[in-house]
């Protein structure tokens, strides 16, 4: 019998390790602000408005795929007093 489908993982290929850390990144990044909101008991709206950045913004940033700059990171951990990302 002919195959006609390709598992997902045919069609896509293997996935580069650079992409996979990349992800993982985004979304450890995106976990530590969502953490910091939280512990500060913020909403999405009252965290926006704190940093004069629309909602959707934020929610871009909370969904793992937003790529984030230096200059962003550096201002995210100066309103928390925590830093967002360590390098150690």
């Amino acid at each position: 019998m002919k195959r006609t489908a390709k598992s997902l993982d045919e069609m896509l290929g293997p996935i580069p390790e650079t992409v996979k850390n990349e992800v993982e990144l985004s979304f450890q990044i995106s976990d530590r602000i969502n953490e910091l909101m939280h512990q500060r008991g913020m909403t999405k709206k009252q965290f926006a408005e704190a940093l004069g950045r629309r909602p959707s913004e934020v929610t871009k940033w909370l969904s793992g795929q937003h790529n984030f700059t230096i200059a962003t990171l550096g201002m995210l951990s100066a309103f928390f007093g925590q830093p967002i990302v360590t390098v150690g």
